[in-house]
């Protein structure tokens, strides 16, 4: 395989719309490239509101480790109701009401400015579970790590960011992104080497291809394209990836014996091992894109 690998390469993979198979791919890639680099390649599960890449990959969970954030929590009796920390948060995530002070920690930021303003120390950071990280690995060798989001939580953000220094040196780091092209997906694109976006044959997948391109191009990671349930008849995805300069990487056709090895919880490399072959190539051609292109996203 590619001398990549004697740094850190981290390669995410996303889709503007979910249902593309993004999770496929990702976990075909892990699965393909550990045949060849075995215990050196790393799987991280971004997509914490809907986690599904444990369905493909079986791995065994050895460690959780619970993910806070800091939100602010009011001593009434220390209070004297002056509402200079309602006045200072820029996120609306406290407010005076009379002789009463509502915070709400969806909206915190956990930025502390509100302690810091408060004249008497009656605001104090305490820690709040928003989710954990999973961590273990397969049979086969590749590490694995996955966070969730917890119910009545909106704020995926600091998971992502847990995950992502789990990202480990010497070998090749894939994220599974969150679908679409809003904060999550951005939070867990950022700064990879490279960017594989995941795209169908319809209207609708050319649409939020091209979202997700543009993102990518704002976050200034280069990126290509796999097409998922290719088939004929379809060149549109073709003709703007040539017009955006944007490689297509592999095309995956819609055959039902994909589907339904989908459907099992088996991923390409385990059902079908002429795929392997496929999928290394794929990343090999990420990883000879150069260092003037790849390192573009380097830390």
């Amino acid at each position: 395989m590619n001398e990549s690998t004697d740094r850190n390469l981290v390669i995410s993979v996303a889709a503007g719309k979910g249902g593309t198979g993004k999770t496929l791919i990702a976990t075909s890639l892990a699965v393909a490239l550990n045949e060849v680099e075995p215990g050196r390649v790393q799987l991280l599960d971004c997509d914490v509101e809907e986690p599904n890449a444990d369905i493909l990959l079986h791995p065994e969970i050895a460690e959780r480790s619970v993910v806070h954030i800091l939100v602010p929590e009011v001593d009434a009796e220390k209070c004297t109701h002056c509402a200079r920390c309602a006045h200072a948060c820029q996120f609306a995530a406290i407010a005076a009401i009379g002789e009463a002070v509502v915070t709400f920690h969806d909206l915190c930021a956990g930025c502390g400015l509100c302690a810091a303003v408060c004249p008497t120390g009656a605001i104090r950071e305490v820690e709040l579970r928003i989710g954990e990280v999973s961590s273990g690995g397969t049979d086969s060798g590749i590490e694995f790590h996955q966070g969730r989001l917890d119910v009545g939580h909106q704020r995926s953000g600091p998971i992502t960011r847990d995950l992502k220094e789990r990202v480990r040196d010497g070998c090749v780091s894939i994220l599974d992104a969150p679908p679409g092209t809003a904060c999550p997906m951005q939070e867990a694109v950022e700064d990879s080497d490279y960017c594989i976006l995941v795209t169908e044959p319809t209207p609708f997948g050319l649409a939020n291809l091209r979202e997700a391109a543009d993102t990518c191009r704002r976050l200034k990671v280069p990126c290509g394209i796999v097409v998922n349930r290719d088939r004929p008849g379809w060149d549109q995805t073709d003709r703007y990836a040539e017009q955006a300069g944007l490689e297509i990487l592999l095309r995956v056709p819609e055959e039902r014996t994909i589907a339904e090895a989908y459907s099992r919880g088996d991923t390409l490399a385990d059902a079908f091992p002429e795929w392997r072959d496929e999928l290394v190539g794929m990343y090999e051609r990420i990883a000879d894109l150069g260092a003037a292109q790849v390192g573009a996203g380097s830390r």
